[in-house]
């Protein structure tokens, strides 16, 4: 097998999660941008994605809660190529009952090359990027090649 390139569409599918500490964060961040989200397709864990959708009346798909799999269901959606982009505000500063799904979240992004914002300034310098608006390719390497 060789590397492979995976086009993202114009209207990206977003996965917004937050920890506790960080849900406050998020929401008003979503508020704030509110109409750039509109324009794609949003997901999220649990109570996050409920909060969003209160807030902002976007519809945002909600999955499990981080610590009941919610986390390894946005790992999953980006291996079968139905995540595109993620927003995750986590909390550096606490420890997560789910920190080995965590981990395997950020690896599974980096994995596949999903760019993924872990803070208010890092995710307004991805949603304000001009490749939001624009198919964008990106390149999934082989790994299996390299390990050989």
């Amino acid at each position: 097998m060789t590397d492979q390139t995976i086009t993202m569409e114009k209207q990206k599918r977003i996965a917004l999660v937050a920890h506790d500490n960080c849900k406050i964060d998020l929401i008003n961040w979503a508020k704030n941008n509110k109409s750039q989200l509109g324009k794609h397709f949003l997901c999220g864990t649990g109570t996050t994605a409920k909060l969003i959708t209160e807030a902002t009346k976007l519809p945002v798909t909600a999955l499990n809660s981080g610590p009941l799999g919610g986390d390894q269901q946005i790992g999953a959606r980006i291996v079968e190529g139905d995540i595109d982009f993620i927003i995750f505000f986590w909390d550096p500063l606490s420890a997560q009952p789910h920190d080995p799904d965590v981990k395997a979240l950020l690896r599974i992004a980096v994995l596949y090359d999903i760019p993924i914002a872990n803070n208010l300034s890092s995710a307004d310098f991805l949603l304000t990027s001009p490749l939001m608006e624009m198919e964008y390719k990106r390149k999934i390497i082989d790994y299996r090649e390299r390990i050989k």
